[in-house]
C-alpha cells in the first residue's frame, strides 16, 4: 500500500505528465489514508481549481485562445492563492508541480497555434513565456530571442527575455534588457510573469514606498536606476538621441498638465537616460557635454528635490 509521501509524488507526476484527473485522484487517496495532511488539502484545492478552468477549455476552437485563456488564469490563481493561504515550504513542491501542469498546457496549445513558415513573435512570446514558466530557461530564450528579433520595440518580450538572463546567471544583459523593456513601455511589462530575484526584490522595494497598479511599474526603472539596479549604460544611437530629446520635450509639456498618464516618472526615466548618455560620449570620444549635464541635472532637482539628491549621491 502507498503511503501518503508516495501518493503525493504521484500525483505530482501525473501533474507535470499533463494528467490533472489522475493527480486529484492519487490525492484523494492519500486524504483518505491523512485527512488533516497540510500539504494533501492544499493540494487538492489547486487541483480542483485548474480542473474547473481546464473544463473550459472545450469553449474555445483556436488552439491559441485556449492557451491564452490559461496564461490569463494563473493571474486568477494567484489571487486564489492569496486567499487560501500556503503552510511554508510544503507547498512549494505542489506549486511546482501546478506550475509545470499550467504552462505546459499552455505551451502544447501555443505550439499548435505557431505557423512554421510565418512565425507569430506574440506566440514566440507566449511560447517563451510558457517555458520559463515549466523551468526551460535555455527553451525560453530561444523563443524570446525569436520575438524580440523580430519586435525590437516590444517591451513585453524584452522584459521576459531579461527574466530569463536573470535566471541563467546573466545579470549584466538583465539589467540592459529590463532598462529597455521599462524605459520603451513599462506598461507592456508583465510583472505578474516576473520571476528572477533581481525583478522581484526591485518590485518589493518600489511597493513598499507606497506605488501600486500600474504607477508601480512607471517607477521601477526610476528606482532601479537610483538604487544601481539598472546601472549598465550605453551610447546613444544619433536617431535614438532625436527620438529621446523629442519625447523629453513632449513630456515637459504636459508636465503638470497630465497627472493620469505618469508625466513625472517618465521625465525622470528620460533625463536618467540622457545623462548616462552623455557620460559615456565623454568617456569614449571625449566630449565635454558637462553643460547639458548640468542643465538635466537641474530639471530633475526642480521636479523632485529628493529624487535629485538620490540620483546626485
Amino acid at each position: 500500500m502507498n503511503t501518503t509521501v508516495e501518493l503525493i509524488e504521484q500525483a505530482y507526476t501525473q501533474l507535470k505528465k499533463l494528467d490533472a484527473v489522475a493527480a486529484l485522484r492519487l490525492l484523494q487517496e492519500a486524504l483518505k489514508i491523512d485527512f488533516e495532511h497540510a500539504e494533501v488539502k492544499y493540494g487538492l484545492k489547486c487541483v480542483n481549481w485548474w480542473l474547473e478552468r481546464e473544463k473550459k477549455l472545450d469553449d474555445f476552437n483556436d488552439p491559441f485562445e485556449k492557451g491564452g485563456y490559461l496564461i490569463t488564469q494563473w493571474k486568477s490563481f494567484q489571487v486564489f492563492l492569496n486567499q487560501i493561504g500556503q503552510t511554508g515550504q510544503d507547498c512549494d513542491s505542489c506549486l511546482y508541480a501546478v506550475r509545470s501542469f499550467v504552462f505546459s498546457l499552455a505551451l502544447k496549445y501555443f505550439g499548435e497555434a505557431l505557423s512554421g513558415n510565418n512565425p507569430d513573435p506574440e506566440i514566440l512570446l507566449l511560447m517563451g513565456r510558457c517555458c520559463k514558466g515549466s523551468g526551460n530557461y535555455e527553451e525560453a530564450a530561444k523563443y524570446l530571442e525569436q520575438a524580440v528579433d523580430m519586435k525590437p520595440d516590444d517591451s513585453g518580450a524584452l522584459a521576459e527575455l531579461a527574466d530569463v538572463n536573470a535566471l541563467l546567471g546573466d545579470p549584466r544583459a538583465a539589467k540592459v534588457l529590463f532598462r529597455e523593456a521599462f524605459y520603451i513601455d513599462p506598461q507592456a511589462v508583465d510583472l505578474w510573469f516576473m520571476e528572477s530575484e533581481m525583478i522581484l526584490r526591485l518590485r518589493e522595494k518600489v511597493t513598499e514606498l507606497g506605488y501600486t497598479g500600474r504607477e508601480l511599474a512607471e517607477w521601477i526603472p526610476v528606482y532601479g536606476a537610483l538604487w544601481g539596479i539598472f546601472s549598465i549604460q550605453r551610447e546613444l544611437k544619433p536617431v535614438e538621441l532625436g527620438k529621446l530629446k523629442q519625447s523629453i520635450l513632449t513630456l515637459e509639456s504636459e508636465s503638470g498638465n497630465r497627472p493620469g498618464d505618469f508625466v513625472k516618472p517618465r521625465l525622470l526615466n528620460r533625463y536618467f537616460r540622457l545623462i548616462d548618455h552623455y557620460g559615456v560620449s565623454r568617456t569614449r570620444n571625449s566630449r565635454d557635454n558637462s553643460d547639458m549635464v548640468e542643465d538635466t541635472m537641474r530639471k530633475i532637482k526642480l521636479m523632485d528635490s529628493a529624487i535629485y539628491e538620490q540620483y546626485r549621491n
